[in-house]
């Protein structure tokens, strides 16, 4: 078997252009992988869960010119999709790249952006998918495309992209859930392409849907001011945007730029609640700051006021903001760091997988509620004064597992991240960890479909829609990665049935962004309710804001 130093050394040294080296003769294997020490394999991916777009053409840019494109191996020069390269852990990839071998032709790769080195590392486990412990399968569009024509027809509860309609009522429950690992854990990102020719959102008879606006960058979260603005966060550029009105022909009427200079914003919310706000508060991703604000501010009218520190770094990084009714209190909800990593042994989780509470002024900041891997999307039930979250779960346990979801949050409330899931099953990740916890786990409200990657939330405070939807939650649903057939690309609804309340299931709203199984052209990220009583939906696959009005019966 050939050296993986060496195997490596050739991807990053003959491809990256600076060094332009061809690949030499390969050296016999060291007995250990290349003598890292322990603590490297200990060291876990923090982008493990994530699947960004640059990952390949990382793998592209440096590697595969020795290595070929699906890490077959070519000539005298290894596979990098199975053997030694695979049986290495995560943390002695990541060490080897960054501190390289000269003997084994193996340069360092400290100067290259820590990010790409575990990206190159989590490519490298997409490569070898079938590798017990990283199954990440099917990156190719084309192959994943395929899988999903002749994959066989989901078994209900559980659905895919082939079956998602408007109006299709679903309901997951516990004893529905299968065994962690019944199936391996796919790694199957989609490959955003423009909106086909014909290609619309779909929704029910009666409903319509418009491009409210498009060519925006990287829109996020969209809330509602009191006087009926729209303010979204572009969290790529830093931008927090206004838009007002709306045309005869759904689109906007002004559009402005509020705010420029943010850390990757995404929470917006107005303070004190109510229909005079005099504040503007914004959820970067290690801060919360706010600008003064008077209703009818296109512009901010001052400088950026720093209320409260947040935890930042790598992993889930969106911060959502909202105030209890009263306006006494403010809750910013921060997601984990990882995956499943241990908040015991793990400084970097500390006070994320939470949802925290604070002071306007941002003093007194406690955990509120914790165990919730990544609450994106808070809203506040006006019936009830209860907070919800929209909760994006772990993954890697297979297909159907676990579930996302939407619940209220209770003050205290325990919701099992990262050791228990969904009313007391024990990841097996962490098997005997934290026995007395396991009756403490809030089963949620709704359970959604594994990997929907739910977002953002609003409740219908509205009067257009039909009387039934009154009070109802819609939710956005990015989208999944970690699926073999893609599931999620859509707006669904959660009756509540005029009581504050739900019972679990919830409805397919707005579908029809997903082209095939390789590729989708739009990804839902934020809702909110207009003064019409509209919905506008933000759009980061499409760069778009859609409205759905409705006229019909």
């Amino acid at each position: 078997m050939k050296s993986f130093g060496r195997m490596f050394a050739s991807s990053l040294a003959m491809c990256v252009a600076a060094l332009l080296l061809g690949c030499p003769a390969v050296q016999a294997q060291n007995p250990n992988f290349h003598n890292a020490p322990a603590s490297a394999k200990e060291m876990k991916n923090p982008y493990g869960d994530q699947r960004l777009a640059s990952e390949k053409q990382l793998y592209h840019l440096r590697c595969a010119r020795c290595h070929g494109e699906n890490g077959e191996g070519s000539g005298n020069i290894p596979a990098l999709a199975s053997g030694r390269a695979q049986s290495a852990s995560d943390g002695e990839l990541f060490w080897y790249i960054t501190k390289g071998d000269v003997n084994n032709g193996m340069p360092a790769w400290s100067t290259l952006p820590r990010q790409q080195r575990w990206q190159i590392v989590t490519y490298l486990r997409v490569l070898g998918g079938s590798n017990p412990g990283s199954p990440r399968v099917r990156t190719s569009p084309a192959e994943a495309a395929a899988a999903g024509v002749k994959a066989p027809l989901p078994k209900a509860p559980f659905t895919d992209y082939r079956f998602e309609k408007p109006g299709k009522i679903r309901k997951v429950a516990l004893k529905d859930l299968p065994a962690a690992f019944a199936t391996t854990s796919a790694g199957n990102g989609p490959q955003l392409v423009p909106r086909p020719k014909d290609a619309w959102p779909q929704v029910l008879p009666g409903f319509k849907v418009e491009l409210y606006a498009s060519g925006l960058d990287d829109p996020r979260q969209i809330r509602t001011a009191p006087n009926g603005d729209f303010f979204v966060t572009e969290s790529h550029t830093g931008n927090v945007r206004v838009f007002r009105g709306v045309t005869p022909e759904g689109k906007l009427e002004q559009e402005e730029i509020f705010a420029t200079g943010l850390n990757r914003p995404f929470g917006v919310n107005f303070y004190p609640p109510g229909p005079n706000p005099q504040w503007i508060y914004i959820g970067n991703t290690d801060s919360i700051v706010r600008f003064p604000y008077q209703n009818g501010d296109l512009k901010a009218r001052g400088r950026a006021q720093h209320i409260a520190n947040v935890p930042g770094g790598d992993g889930h990084w969106t911060r959502d903001i909202q105030f209890t009714p009263d306006g006494k209190k403010m809750f910013v909800s921060v997601g984990s760091a990882s995956n499943i990593d241990d908040p015991d042994t793990t400084p970097a989780e500390q006070n994320r997988a939470d949802v925290l509470e604070f002071n306007p002024d941002g003093s007194a900041m406690r955990v509120y509620a914790y165990g919730i891997r990544n609450c994106v999307g808070m809203a506040i039930n006006s019936k009830t004064g209860e907070l919800w979250c929209s909760v994006n779960e772990r993954d890697a346990l297979g297909d159907n597992l676990v579930p996302d979801y939407i619940t209220h949050v209770q003050e205290g409330g325990f919701y099992g991240w990262p050791w228990w899931y969904m009313g007391g099953h024990q990841d097996p990740r962490h098997h005997g960890k934290h026995p007395e916890l396991k009756d403490k786990v809030i089963t949620p409200d709704v359970i959604l479909h594994p990997h929907n990657a739910s977002l953002g939330i609003t409740f219908y405070d509205g009067k257009q829609f039909p009387a039934e939807y009154e009070g109802d939650i819609f939710a956005a649903e990015h989208g999944s990665w970690n699926r073999s057939v893609r599931v999620g690309y859509e707006l669904i609804r959660v009756p509540l049935h005029q009581a504050g309340h739900a019972s679990g299931e919830y409805e397919d709203f707005m579908t029809g962004f997903v082209v095939d199984n390789g590729h989708v052209w739009g990804r839902p990220v934020g809702v909110a309710v207009a003064p019409d009583g509209s919905l506008l939906v933000t759009d980061d696959g499409s760069k778009s804001i859609w409205r759905v009005s409705y006229a019909g019966k």
